[in-house]
């Protein structure tokens, strides 16, 4: 066999790899895109997954790496999550503001029983509402970020500056284990299970803003724990 069609027989190993995965990351475009905002687009998603997808297939060693899609499993997901990192909703976004709406919102909760609008936000915290409409769209997406990004909301991430990461789990650990066994279930349900507000709901019969609102309320334990 010559040099060039070795060459063409890898490539064409290589993307037969790639398309065997396709449906792989295009259900996990789907189920990242059920936990975000109706702005933004599950074709970017998967665009950006199968990219990522396509330049592993071409420098995976089997050799390595005995399974493909263990070895790139998390990198989609992660090329994903950079592109969520990228948006200019993120960076147009005041953490701060971002914070302040959590704040408030928890507050209007407790009276009203259910979510101001952006309009009446607006109003509470006398700011624009097309930037409260950006911080809230933000909001949601920093909830499908790992903690590590949640817990930067706020504080640009000062305080995280000095906490090593086993130090950061061991917090975590120790803030869940403050709550009862049904919210631990719910955290374990987002994060592990990565279920949508609705579909756990459905299966604890609760409502998605009671989970929406005990998310929140485990950040801000352990943000306050690491000394936010």
């Amino acid at each position: 066999m010559s040099a060039n069609a070795y060459t063409q027989d890898i490539k064409h190993k290589e993307d037969e790899l790639a398309i065997a995965y396709l449906p792989a990351v295009k259900a996990m475009a789907f189920r990242l895109k059920e936990r975000l905002p109706s702005s933004i687009d599950f074709l970017d998603l998967s665009a950006i997954g199968t990219e990522e997808l396509i330049k592993l297939a071409r420098r995976y060693d089997e050799k390595l790496n005995d399974s493909f899609w263990g070895y790139a499993k998390k990198r989609v997901y992660g090329a994903m999550l950079d592109y969520l990192r990228s948006l200019d909703i993120l960076s147009r976004a005041s953490r701060k503001l971002v914070k302040a709406i959590d704040y408030a919102v928890e507050e209007y909760r407790v009276t009203h029983d259910e979510e101001p609008t952006d309009v009446e936000l607006a109003e509470i915290l006398e700011e624009p509402i097309e930037k409260v409409h950006d911080a809230r769209i933000a909001s949601t997406i920093y909830t499908v970020m790992p903690l590590h990004d949640q817990l930067q909301v706020g504080d640009e991430g000062a305080s995280l500056v000095a906490v090593e990461k086993d130090q950061l789990v061991e917090v975590i650990k120790k803030v869940l284990s403050s709550y009862k066994e049904r919210e631990q279930v719910i955290i374990q349900l987002y994060y592990f299970e990565e279920l949508t507000l609705k579909e756990i709901s459905e299966v604890l019969n609760i409502t998605e803003s009671r989970i929406s609102q005990i998310h929140k309320s485990v950040i801000q334990k352990i943000k306050e724990s690491v000394g936010a």
